[in-house]
């Protein structure tokens, strides 16, 4: 999963408020525990990507953050002994000794693999509609070496990568066994650090380390910086009230109580509202 420049506006928004606003929904995610407002943060993440072109890419991501999701619901209803609703009794089992699985812990476990589920998606949707070298500019205005050491480090992944892939299908037209994957990645991992040294020399020859602090972009706001700012700062505002004002109480423990009434659903389009409205403003984006 890489980054390609796109025409949506979350694609223009300068940097430090795609950040914001990427995190404002991961706290979102983070804070929320009812379903319905939980779900509202997930459908907006998709809905998201979808507006900024990168629909493909969530869906990828989603390959692996559903079976996750099903991992931990399973785990918390297998290990978890409170809750008072028993849906399923599996006796005495090694390791885990007497089992019963209640409809608490299972629908708790469920809550926190689509929180799981939810950050995957954030992080996906940050990796691929926000540029990284606009990330990586925001670090050099306090260390100049550490932006650079931040590009150096994301370029050698792929690299890395790539010579484990060719080292595997040259291994696999050898005769004899497979070899391990430690032995693989021993083999890749010293290749990169090869090229690592020989980038550090290059960079020493044409005197890095001399440079100097580049100087402050100055660039004015845009309207799409504007309107990312205000729904980063609206999801926060909503997911702290939802929060602390106990506008959506959700309790697992010892009997389930979901409420899904008025208050849910509109904090749920509330959110919605809110993380989907910046991408209505197209003016000014290259189709």
């Amino acid at each position: 999963m890489t980054y390609r420049p796109r025409a949506s506006p979350l694609n223009v928004t300068r940097a430090a408020v795609a950040c914001c606003w990427c995190l404002a929904l991961a706290l979102a995610a983070l804070m929320l525990s009812n379903p319905v407002d939980l779900g509202a943060v997930t459908v907006a993440i998709l809905g998201a990507g979808m507006a900024a072109g990168v629909g493909r890419e969530l869906r990828r991501a989603a390959l692996l953050a559903l079976p996750l999701a099903a991992v931990i619901m399973l785990v918390n209803a297998l290990v978890t002994r409170n809750g008072l609703t028993v849906i399923v009794r599996l006796g005495d089992l090694p390791i885990l000794g007497q089992t019963d699985i209640t409809l608490e812990a299972t629908a708790y476990g469920a809550i926190l693999g689509l929180r799981a589920a939810a950050l995957i998606l954030c992080g996906a949707l940050y990796t691929a509609a926000i540029d990284p070298d606009q990330v990586l500019r925001l670090f050099r205005r306090v260390s100049f070496r550490s932006a650079l050491t931040a590009t150096i480090a994301t370029r050698m992944i792929p690299i890395l990568v790539r010579d484990a892939a060719r080292l595997a299908d040259a291994q696999r037209c050898r005769p004899g066994a497979p070899p391990s994957r430690f032995a693989l990645m021993r083999a890749a991992s010293a290749g990169v650090l090869d090229r690592a040294l020989d980038v550090a020399a290059a960079l020493e020859v044409r005197g890095y380390g001399a440079a100097r602090r580049p100087p402050p972009m100055s660039a004015p706001w845009s309207r799409h910086d504007l309107a990312f700012a205000a729904s980063a700062v609206g999801l926060l505002v909503l997911a702290v009230i939802a929060r602390i004002g106990g506008l959506v109480p959700f309790q697992a423990y010892p009997l389930l109580h979901s409420p899904a009434g008025v208050p849910e659903l509109v904090l749920a389009a509330a959110i919605l509202a809110c993380a989907l409205l910046p991408f209505a403003d197209r003016r000014g984006i290259a189709r």
